[in-house]
């Protein structure tokens, strides 16, 4: 029989939800990660191209976006020394059939102008004037470094004695005078409080806990790397996106992302590109730019997990003891997880949340759904 590992919160995945939860925890509880995976963040933090967007996202997400700023601006250079945020813009653009719709993102958006098709071009010179009927500007869109945020709160994480195991799979869990008693692939752990923060799986991770599953729904996103046009240096362009989500062109390091905003409900897995639906996208994308699509380098697919209300659950289980969800970020989770991580070590320390946030905890609460 394996000796088990004794622990006041064990946190099931090792994503950018479960470092970010491990390290605000650190200093004032014993945590254990455990990670299924030979690595961590090896699944959707691993393929986020991450982007800091404080309009993007329904109200709740908003709200998170703005608690999670200060974090982003004023990072503990201990563990972050390099800068995680870089100045980008977000273009949206709009054909014809995208008019009125661009016009409310403008009416209703915060931080968003309405620009001139010149002023349009003038950012993105590959774009087609034929296509483009009007667009629209967000000054402080600006890029995430998903590893440098994701390696520093690990870095923090270690540092204040939390223990991380790869290749660990929950196998089983039992509640036993009041802690749970996890089986997993390898060893046996004992934790007052569990945090489910198992992405894609949470569903089927909380069902071995006894827990009703929210009918989270992974949706698999599709991403192509294209080679930068010739005669063009696309690192000063800003993220473009078609404001009916027909596609969007993220450029990172001399080269284009581009993506068909792909929405594929699948059952859990380790995501792979659909050729069919990515070569879709490209042909979407030709047909709003002047350039053909003659290469692709590579390409790589991801999940992006929602709720059904599209807002992330961070919160206590309303009917199991001790368990906590973390998850649904949906494709929310690299700019919120400085609210959430902060949250969740509030909730499970049994303080008050950030102020801010405190507004936001029954649209969070995985009660919401009882």
């Amino acid at each position: 029989m394996n000796e088990t590992i004794e622990t006041d919160v064990l946190i099931i995945g090792a994503g950018i939800a479960g470092v970010g939860a491990a390290a605000a925890l650190a200093g004032t509880h014993r945590v254990v990660i455990v990670e299924r995976e030979s690595q961590p963040g090896y699944h959707s933090t691993g393929r986020s191209a991450a982007i800091f967007i404080p309009n993007y996202g329904n109200d709740v997400i908003r709200g998170l976006n703005r608690a999670s700023a200060p974090m982003f601006h004023n990072r503990d250079t201990s563990f972050f020394p390099e800068p995680l945020l870089t100045l980008r813009g977000s273009l949206t653009v709009a054909d014809d059939d995208g008019v009125e719709t661009c016009e409310e993102f403008v009416r209703n958006g915060t931080g968003v102008e309405a620009i001139s098709i010149d002023q349009a071009l003038s950012m993105l010179p590959i774009l087609s004037r034929d296509y483009v009927k009007a667009a629209a500007y967000q000054e402080d869109a600006q890029d995430i470094d998903v590893n440098a945020l994701h390696q520093g709160w690990l870095r923090k994480a270690s540092s204040q004695g939390v223990k991380l195991f790869t290749n660990t799979d929950v196998i089983s869990a039992k509640r036993i005078a009041g802690a749970w008693q996890i089986e997993t692939s390898g060893k046996i752990f004992s934790a007052r409080i569990v945090v489910n923060a198992a992405g894609a799986w949470a569903d089927q991770t909380a069902a071995m806990f006894g827990a009703k599953p929210l009918d989270l729904i992974p949706l698999r996103r599709s991403i192509a790397v294209l080679p930068a046009p010739d005669g063009h240096d696309t690192r000063s362009w800003p993220l473009v996106d078609d404001i009916n989500e027909a596609w969007y062109m993220k450029p990172d390091g001399g080269r284009m992302f581009v993506s068909p905003a792909d929405e594929i409900p699948v059952e859990p897995h380790d995501a792979y590109v659909d050729d069919m639906i990515l070569a879709e996208g490209l042909y979407r994308f030709e047909q709003a730019v002047t350039i053909p699509v003659n290469r692709v380098e590579r390409s790589w697919a991801g999940l992006r997990t929602f709720a059904p209300d599209r807002t992330p659950v961070a919160g206590f289980d309303g009917a199991v003891d001790g368990f906590f969800w973390l998850a649904g970020q949906g494709g929310y989770g690299i700019q919120t997880s400085p609210a959430l991580s902060a949250l969740a070590a509030a909730l499970i320390s049994g303080r008050s949340p950030d102020p801010a946030v405190e507004p936001l905890l029954s649209r969070l609460s995985p009660v919401r759904f009882s």
